[in-house]
């Protein structure tokens, strides 16, 4: 039997994930940042009244990695909103900031 006629499943990636993990984190803010072989997203916990946030979790990856993220993003949010309606990104009359509390808005 050749390479091509092998069944899918040899060639497919089996993913593991531990129980710490698989709880995920909560983060109601993502940062990200840019040079010109990286994109860092930082995921951060921001919570009412408190100065300080914290970074809950970094992700480094190239940029085609980012993009491929854009796309799949893209991909989910489309068919979460086919399933379950519109995500409302607005309150009231005026538009949701993107961070939840006050805060100084960053860039890229």
């Amino acid at each position: 039997m050749s390479n091509e006629e092998k069944p899918q499943q040899e060639n497919m990636l089996q993913i593991e994930i531990s129980p710490e993990v698989a709880q995920g984190t909560y983060a109601n803010l993502a940062m990200i940042a840019h040079s010109t072989s990286e994109v860092i997203i930082d995921f951060v916990c921001m919570m009412p009244g408190l100065p300080k946030a914290s970074v809950k979790s970094r992700i480094v990856m190239a940029p085609e990695h980012a993009k491929r993220l854009l796309y799949a993003l893209q991909d989910n949010i489309n068919k979460y909103e086919r399933s379950f309606g519109e995500i409302d990104m607005h309150s009231g009359d005026r538009p949701r900031t993107v961070a939840p509390f006050k805060v100084n808005q960053g860039e890229a």
